[in-house]
């Protein structure tokens, strides 16, 4: 049990020492000014050891950047594109102010200010939903903290954040989207093509390979994406299980593939390469393809992305269903569609009220006698 010593200081003021046994089973001490304050610990110590949720406070002394060393090497899964993205997180944006801050030390007030300034439009400030991922990578920091009891509880969670505006998806008509395909490098054509019907996202399309074409059903098969991280190409499954899918397309994106077709390919070669032959590098296709093509068909600014929300577009104007456009897409769950395509879907509450209305009078229709 945690015991109350009282010792007497150099300027002749008691003091209050507490003496506890912490999770190691070494003696601790920790001092106070005032005897109600420590008992009041002997009291919370003793009740977090029976119930198992003892913090040691010598622990919260271990600093950000000292507990972010020890713990990021044991995060293991991470695809690379995604470690990349929160070591630039930590060593940019969390590290710079908290740093040297002990865990114990990190409050809601400072944490406040933080995200303020980040999010301050008269210093650049970062978008809301830059600032939301800067917060989110912290917080996991934070979190593991707690899960070994170096602090008692996560100052990060529930913390106040920017609001992130909605905002209105850029989509391509199919002449728009004929005419990119027009102006691009031929080599890129299909790509174009099949990029704004497939919905496939970038790193899926740089990863397809002919043996995922499936020609005579008219499908492509997505189990495979590129990442380039600090000038590394890697190749490794999609993001999520719902990604690995397969895709039925036109059968004009099946041409537009073949006519691009190299006959010397073999089915484990890349459907899209650069014009070395080797594997594409987005950061790359952008500058060399991508950008001139969009300014020269007059369409800037264009995302690489947007052609995916234009293959979304072109689903729903076709009438397909949200959880059709859910598994084409990849995505984890048809609220992801509603929430981001909701506005285009079509409005069926005049329908719907026609079938309620065909019920309701089949049920109160006399029954039909038949003659013998």
């Amino acid at each position: 049990m945690a015991s109350i010593r009282t010792k007497r200081l150099s300027n002749g003021k008691p003091a209050y020492l507490v003496r506890f046994r912490a999770v190691d089973g070494k003696e601790r001490s920790k001092q106070f000014s005032r005897r109600r304050d420590a008992e009041h610990f002997a009291h919370v110590t003793e009740v977090d050891r029976m119930q198992g949720s003892f913090v040691d406070p010598r622990l919260g002394r271990l600093t950000v950047a000292e507990w972010y060393e020890q713990w990021w090497p044991t995060v293991t899964n991470l695809r690379p594109s995604t470690r990349a993205r929160n070591e630039d997180v930590m060593r940019n944006h969390v590290l710079p102010t908290f740093a040297t801050v002990p865990l114990a030390r990190v409050d809601r007030t400072s944490l406040r200010e933080w995200v303020a300034r980040m999010a301050d439009p008269d210093q650049r400030g970062l978008a809301p939903a830059t600032v939301a991922k800067n917060v989110q990578v912290f917080n996991k920091l934070m979190r593991a903290a707690v899960e070994d009891r170096l602090i008692p509880a996560n100052p990060l969670e529930r913390l106040p954040l920017p609001r992130i505006e909605s905002e209105e998806m850029r989509f391509l008509a199919p002449a728009e989207l004929a005419k990119l395909a027009d102006t691009i490098d031929p080599r890129y054509r299909a790509f174009v093509v099949l990029a704004g019907y497939s919905g496939l996202r970038l790193g899926e399309l740089l990863a397809l390979r002919w043996s995922c074409v499936d020609v005579r059903r008219r499908q492509i098969q997505v189990n495979e994406t590129l990442s380039a991280v600090k000038g590394q190409i890697s190749f490794g499954p999609p993001k999520t299980r719902a990604a690995i899918r397969t895709v039925g397309v036109p059968g004009f994106v099946i041409d537009e593939l073949l006519s691009a077709d190299d006959l010397a390919a073999a089915p484990s070669d890349l459907v899209f390469v650069s014009p070395e032959g080797q594997p594409v590098r987005p950061s790359l296709f952008r500058r060399r393809f991508w950008n001139p093509a969009v300014e020269a068909s007059g369409l800037a600014p264009l995302r690489i992305h947007d052609l995916r929300h234009t293959a979304v577009a072109f689903w729903i104007a076709a009438g397909a269903h949200p959880k059709q456009i859910a598994a084409r897409a990849g995505h984890t769950s048809v609220s992801v569609v509603l929430d981001r395509y909701g506005h285009l879907l079509p409005n069926h509450e005049d329908a719907f009220m026609q079938a309620l209305e065909a019920l309701g009078a089949s049920a109160a229709a006399p029954p039909r006698i038949e003659s013998e």
